[in-house]
């Protein structure tokens, strides 16, 4: 599928093109990275975005991971976020009413969100916060350590005998960016706009980074925690040393694992019980060394290429130079050199036959368009909310064909169920999606194929079916589907499609007016393109392992995070399809390649590096933006306590609780410097106290801290349960489960979930005889045919 292409001077406003979205004004006045990549992709997809920022300048235009920048130049980063954007210091009146979206943090210039969404009933209010709006916990300092502990992230990883590790690369911030852009389009594609969109970044962290662990305890029937085992863990084999450097592999399947042992020559193992993640645990030093006796025997391009072969989702793993020299991103043309020639980044995520990427462009100088803010312009018209408080969903009246399995592409499309699209998700009895598997491997009993947590958290509100696309009638049936739907999703290989004998031409032929939108791991084209990729594939090839991990160990992957981002940043691509063809009545094709979601979130490590030869690299559980920052020991059994020291003030307020004279570390450098000896001294203070009543001392005086929360507790947290993230869904087979929500608020929309998962084939009959006109005979036929079904076959 061709894509138009978009050459344009540094200075040049981005092309406005009848699929982007030109016809809409952002405001942006928030200070952090996820307000910044929010807008980000607002302008990369064609929209006028303002910074509203201080005389001064915003944070981020002073910001390297080494230090300010050493000249005048604007940081690379903030260059990267704001290309093609616009800068005023101050906003007249008439330019403010004549946005759609205002995106906001609480504090922020123009006031409390709330009080702002009633005095600009016709725009968007999307407020970006740590904890949210509301809650006894909004009004906390914080950092992204503190999130990541609070949602159980930091719980969930790291050697069940040594400290928990938060995730690296501040990925909660990024992602929460792409959270607020589709919570911001979606809310503005209302008839009714709600007034106020409330994402809290807690949520997001929750959502993507604990795996759904709470979910998968109260599928167990909710045992005592304090008799189980901690909650965290390194994925085994994952990321490993070879003989001149890293690779990383990633068996999902008992397929693959078994090809992995094939690969390492111990064909003898396949008949033990090292299937078992539990047993890998177990006996990790025994098992580390059957892995490694081969890995590093064989340099790391040989075991790619050798992986590969076996269909083995597999990695190189390096810092930014290997992401740069690597051979797939280079034919894609992923990486483009910035409109001020200092550093490369990575295009926008998404390719559209409808509206092409945009060149890179220069950022704006601080105030730049203050004069030229004077021409009014008139809000897309959007309905005063009603008296009741009740809003539209924004795709009400849109059907979904969900080809999608795993993770990546069911969290696409569970967002857009859960804004009112009618998704019908589509596996066979003989190839069921591949994440019901983890409700065997974890070792579920009965049905098991219906108590996978991750398949139940992300197909909540869908139609569920089963049809053989393998066979003929299989695909008429589908295609018999298309004509009444509106969008179609999938996440194969490239080609699958092909062979299934449904690329685009025969959907399209089908529906000519459908959207087709593919979630290929890689692309549709490259050296890669026909290669498996899972999450943890993409948090190895693209440096967010090489920046996760202690400074004395291996690489270590984040564990997950890049299926939701690669879904959010598809929800976001297919909201501006849909709107697009509500607008014109033209249908979009529109690919989104998991990886080039994964490399916008990791930016950061490829602009350092090309812009001021900063290497990244693993911090444990330390930042460049904090010091001191870490997690201790407390008094009590496996009990840790996340602390973060960002400010002077801060560091005053640490040094008047435990005992440390500020003045002997005066300065960031000097605690950056000093690190190690600060951290014995708060691992003493901490090692007599209770997490959680160190964490309250520390936040009566103003530090971010927070307990290290298991994962598996997380129903119980204040926070979450006083914003009701939680609801609790009646499922068939399991009963009563809870499943979290989207992480935002709309004002107006009470609950997300409002169908339970499906269990396998549920809707076939209503779904096959309503949509395709199957008859009962008929219906009958592919039963008996193994076409459809509700069970697994051999089940």
């Amino acid at each position: 599928m061709p894509y138009a292409s978009a050459r344009m001077s540094p200075n040049e406003a981005a092309p406005t093109h009848a699929s982007s979205l030109g016809d809409l004004r952002v405001i942006d006045t928030t200070t952090g990275i996820a307000g910044a990549y929010c807008a980000k992709l607002f302008s990369d997809a064609g929209a006028d975005v303002l910074l509203l920022e201080a005389t001064g300048g915003h944070p981020l235009r002073r910001w390297t991971c080494s230090g300010p920048p050493v000249d005048d130049a604007d940081g690379a980063l903030f260059e990267f976020l704001r290309g093609g954007q616009r800068s005023a210091t101050t906003l007249p009146d008439h330019v403010l009413r004549s946005a759609d979206i205002v995106i906001v943090e609480p504090d922020g210039p123009l006031g409390a969100p709330a009080a702002l969404s009633v005095a600009l009933p016709g725009a968007v209010v999307v407020s970006i916060s740590p904890y949210g709006l509301t809650g006894p916990y909004s009004d906390r300092p914080w950092s992204e350590l503190t999130l990541q502990a609070e949602a159980g992230s930091v719980g969930v990883r790291g050697r069940h005998d040594g400290p928990p590790l938060q995730m690296g690369g501040h990925l909660v911030e990024w992602v929460s960016g792409a959270y607020g852009a589709a919570a911001a389009l979606g809310a503005a594609m209302c008839e009714v706009r709600p007034r106020l969109v409330d994402l809290s970044m807690l949520e997001v962290c929750n959502t993507t980074s604990t795996l759904f662990s709470e979910l998968s305890y109260a599928l167990r029937g909710s045992p005592d925690l304090a008799a189980l085992p901690a909650a965290r863990t390194y994925e085994t084999p994952s990321i490993e040393p070879t003989l001149d450097g890293y690779v990383g592999f990633n068996t999902n399947t008992r397929l693959q694992f078994e090809a992995f042992l094939l690969m390492i020559e111990r064909a003898d193992l396949l008949d033990g019980p090292w299937a078992s993640l539990v047993v890998r645990q177990e006996r990790w030093d025994e098992w580390n060394q059957i892995v490694r006796a081969w890995t590093t025997q064989h340099t790391t391009a040989e075991i790619v290429q050798l992986a590969a072969e076996l269909r083995i989702p597999v990695a190189p793993v390096g810092d930014a130079g290997a992401i740069l020299a690597l051979d797939h991103l280079q034919a894609r043309g992923v990486y483009q050199r910035s409109a001020s020639d200092r550093f490369d980044a990575p295009r926008r995520p998404w390719l559209s036959d409808r509206s092409p990427v945009p060149s890179p462009r220069r950022a704006p100088a601080v105030g730049e368009h203050n004069g030229v803010l004077a021409t009014q312009r008139v809000a897309n018209p959007a309905q005063r909310m009603p008296a009741d408080g009740g809003v539209g969903l924004p795709l009400a009246g849109i059907r979904v064909l969900d080809l999608t399995a795993w993770w990546a592409g069911p969290s696409c499309t569970g967002v857009l169920a859960a804004l009112g699209a009618d998704v019908i998700h589509v596996e066979s009895t003989g190839h069921p999606d591949g994440i019901r598997m983890a409700g065997a491997s974890l070792g579920m009993q009965g049905e098991w194929w219906e108590r996978s947590g991750i398949f139940l958290q992300a197909n909540a509100n869908k139609r569920g079916i089963t049809l053989d696309l393998a066979t003929e009638i299989g695909r008429d049936v589908l295609l018999r589907l298309l004509p009444a739907c509106d969008v179609v999703v999938e996440n194969f290989t490239p080609r699958v499609l092909a062979q299934l004998g449904l690329d685009v031409e025969v959907l399209r032929g089908a529906n000519p007016n459908v959207i087709v939108m593919r979630m290929p791991a890689f692309g549709l084209d490259g050296p890669w393109r026909d290669r498996p990729g899972f999450a943890q594939t993409m948090e190895q090839l693209t440096g967010l392992a090489w920046v996760n991990g202690f400074a004395d160990d291996q690489p270590r992957i984040q564990r997950g995070p890049c299926d939701p981002n690669a879904g959010m940043h598809a929800a976001f691509a297919c909201l501006v399809a849909v709107r697009h063809r509500r607008l014109t009545g033209d249908a979009t094709f529109i690919e989104v390649p998991m990886v080039e979601a994964a490399l916008n979130v990791a930016a950061e490590t490829v602009i350092e590096w090309t812009a001021y030869g900063n290497s990244l690299s693993r911090m444990g559980n330390r930042s460049h933006r904090a010091a001191p920052q870490g997690v201790y020991r407390c008094a009590g059994a496996d009990s840790w306590l996340a602390v973060s020291v960002a400010s002077a003030s801060q560091w005053e307020a640490l040094g008047a609780l435990i005992g440390i004279d500020p003045q002997r570390w005066p300065t960031a450098a000097a605690r950056v410097e000093g690190h190690d000896q600060i951290d014995g001294l708060i691992g003493a203070w901490a090692a007599v106290h209770s997490a959680s009543e160190a964490a309250s001392m520390l936040l009566d005086v103003g530090v971010p801290a927070a307990e290290v929360i298991d994962p598996r507790s997380t129903h119980a947290h204040p926070q979450l349960k006083a914003r009701g993230y939680y609801e609790t869904v009646d499922h068939p087979v399991t009963g009563p489960i809870p499943l979290s929500g989207l992480p935002f608020q709309f004002s107006g929309v009470e609950r997300w979930i409002r169908r339970h998962p499906p269990t396998m084939g549920e809707h076939n009959v209503e779904v096959l005889a309503d949509l395709a006109g199957c008859s009962r005979e008929e219906l009958d036929a592919l039963t008996a045919a193994g076409v459809i079904g509700t069970r697994p076959n051999g089940f």
